[in-house]
């Protein structure tokens, strides 16, 4: 499928909860993810998983994140409808005002050169999980 290139002033945020069930999202991530605020809700952020992104990146991202620290790393996520878009992300632990643990991620746009090294990175780490 084709990539789609966010908008360099493209600011997508989503929330979950500890165990990465979409509460919350906003429209720019509804818009480059291709779904409406209502199909993502309630369903995991995995729904945006591209199979290109080896397993040992979101072992990574989850250890970092159920740990109370802050992860900061390159994704590429897949859209509903097959196409895909890189993000640089960065994800936050919170307590929300129900103390109840969760997440919040912030993506923007990635440059040519992040893009073109990730994507090598990842197809090595791809073939080394086979």
């Amino acid at each position: 499928m084709h990539e789609v290139k966010l908008d360099t002033r493209a600011f997508l945020v989503s929330e979950t909860d500890e165990k990465g069930i979409i509460n919350f999202a906003n429209d720019e991530f509804c818009k480059y993810a291709g779904y409406s605020i209502d199909e993502l809700i309630g369903k995991p952020h995995s729904i945006v998983r591209h199979p290109d992104m080896p397993k040992a990146a979101f072992k990574g991202l989850w250890d970092t994140i159920k740990s109370g620290q802050k992860w900061r790393g390159f994704v590429k996520n897949k859209a509903k409808d097959g196409s895909y878009y890189w993000v640089f992300a960065t994800v936050y632990p919170f307590v929300n005002c129900d103390n109840k643990k969760g997440y919040i991620s912030c993506r923007r746009v990635i440059s040519d050169m992040e893009k073109k090294k990730y994507d090598k990175l990842y197809e090595e780490m791809k073939r080394e999980e086979r």
